[in-house]
């Protein structure tokens, strides 16, 4: 392996922004992910049909994303092993094999979401699905072709950070704020369609390839438990929770403000229609090209990280070379998954003639995969982790109830969608 700069090279007498450059990444890189195509979807139609009812659950689904990955965190950190490895160690070849199955159908399923919203933000500008599709798949080949982890991350988060446009939108957008107040302390609970949107956005909260994605994160990027790389990491994956809600409520906010405002309930399951509905309250070039943007930087850090996490998971099940810090030649089957996850994922969309329907069935698909990777995630932090490494106390329960209520929320998502 290539040896980029780690924390481990670094001295204790730097300056305290150096940990901040040299440990954060793969928190802000799987949160930003997060936030993907499919997830602002859901946003955008939790606002129109709700107004700002659908912004207290964003909220409170901060401290659930952070718990659930400082769990990945630890596990990476202080074992040094991959989520795949950890699997097939503790539990045998067979079960490692059903996990990393399961990743790559997510994974697989997840690039059509992302590429799906790539045919989006190409059609507002009048761009076939085949061109704008084909040249975003060649340059996240190419991105991850570069041979270094680092370059790979950074060119992730500068277009994650594109999302941000959408707080802008949402202060331009000009929101109520006693409309906001009212909804914060009125949640329609004994709604069946606002819980079927909760549970959406639940269960579209912890993804499998999140967990994988950032296991794998912090050991390419060469964290270990010296220099208190854990305690910045976890500063990374909590200021990570933050951004990528705050993004979301920001979506929430912009369509209640002036879709949701003026025509309630009108259906927003594609890009087209969410940038439709908001061109007459934001204007037509700089309104599209805003949210294009945001789109676009969305589905590209979800698309890099997902298909990582996929080449990652099954290089740590089969045992070939897995680091994005390696040349093709040092690891062609990690490069070869890697690829592949991306040209299946762009041919599924580019010749699917129902966009909508196939995102339909990725979010249900990875709903039935919650209670898998949950409880494959807090068996590993009770077997793997050294004792003084394990949750204890109030906290390890707090950790297993929110688990259990984001399973169940995936359960649920299953049951109203059919």
């Amino acid at each position: 392996m290539r040896a980029d700069k780690t924390p481990d090279t670094l001295h204790g007498s730097l300056p305290w922004y150096i940990p901040l450059l040299a440990i954060w990444g793969p928190g802000l890189m799987v949160m930003l992910a997060d936030t993907d195509a499919g997830s602002l979807i859901t946003a955008a139609q939790s606002g129109a049909e709700w107004g700002y009812h659908m912004i207290l659950p964003q909220l409170i689904l901060i401290p659930v994303l952070y718990i659930v990955q400082e769990v990945t965190v630890r596990l990476g950190i202080v074992t040094g092993q991959g989520h795949g490895s950890l699997i097939r160690q503790q539990f045998g070849g067979f079960w490692a094999i059903i996990s990393a199955t399961t990743l790559f159908l997510s994974a697989v399923g997840a690039l059509i979401t992302e590429f799906s919203g790539v045919a989006g933000v190409g059609a507002l500008f009048g761009v076939p699905p085949a061109i704008s599709v084909g040249l975003a798949t060649v340059a996240l080949i190419a991105i991850g072709l570069s041979g270094s982890y680092l370059r790979v991350e950074r060119i992730g988060v500068i277009f994650g950070l594109f999302e941000l446009v959408f707080v802008g939108v949402a202060v331009v957008a000009r929101p109520s704020p006693a409309a906001m107040a009212a909804a914060f302390v009125s949640i329609p609970l004994t709604n069946l369609n606002y819980l079927f949107l909760l549970a959406a956005n639940v269960g579209a909260v912890i993804m499998p390839w999140m967990i994988f994605y950032q296991q794998g994160a912090v050991i390419d990027k060469g964290l270990t438990r010296r220099w208190r790389a854990l305690r910045h990491a976890r500063w990374d994956t909590l200021a990570g929770s933050i951004i990528t809600q705050v993004i979301m409520m920001a979506m929430v906010i912009v369509v209640a403000a002036t879709v949701g405002r003026v025509h309630a309930h009108r259906p927003l399951n594609t890009v087209q229609q969410i940038s439709q509905s908001l061109v007459p309250f934001l204007g037509h070039p700089i309104g599209i090209t805003v949210f294009g943007l945001g789109m676009l930087g969305a589905s590209i850090i979800a698309a890099l990280v997902v298909s990582v996490a996929g080449a990652w998971g099954l290089g740590e099940v089969f045992g070939f070379s897995h680091s994005l810090n390696h040349s093709f030649r040092e690891a062609p089957w990690f490069y070869a998954v890697y690829s592949f996850a991306h040209i299946a994922g762009a041919v599924l969309v580019i010749f699917s003639r129902n966009l909508v329907s196939l995102t339909i069935d990725v979010e249900i698909m990875n709903a039935m995969l919650l209670p898998i990777v949950l409880g494959f995630l807090l068996a590993l932090e009770a077997r793997a982790l050294p004792p003084r490494w394990r949750m204890r106390g109030f906290y390890r329960w707090l950790v297993w109830g929110v688990s259990a209520i984001v399973m169940l929320f995936g359960l649920l998502t299953i049951v109203l969608a059919v």
